[in-house]
């Protein structure tokens, strides 16, 4: 667990995901078109993706991935970041946060 909160806070945002994973891909292109250029760390590709997979479950996140910290804060899943995206609240936390300056 330590490692995944390490790395979730080196970026303003960042994403654990699977490269075959569909909504990852929609998380991350989201982030893409508003702007935002997160960190983005494939378990599938890491040697120690079941390890950080695991981490994030007992963080919380089920499924583990997306998983996506903003601010060092984990903000969750798919359903989470879209309700926020559609409520207006994403952009300014991704604001408050720094990875958004406009």
């Amino acid at each position: 667990m330590d490692r995944v909160m390490k790395l979730a806070s080196q970026k303003a945002v960042v994403i654990f995901s699977k490269s075959s994973c569909c909504m990852c891909h929609a998380i991350k292109t989201l982030f893409y078109d508003l702007g935002v250029n997160p960190a983005i760390h494939e378990l599938d590709e890491d040697p120690r993706g079941r390890e950080m997979e695991k981490a994030l479950q007992r963080l919380g996140c089920n499924p583990s991935v997306p998983a996506v910290f903003i601010g060092g804060k984990l903000v969750n899943s798919t359903n989470t970041i879209m309700s926020l995206h559609l409520g207006g609240s994403l952009v300014p936390m991704l604001k408050e946060a720094g990875a958004l300056w406009l």
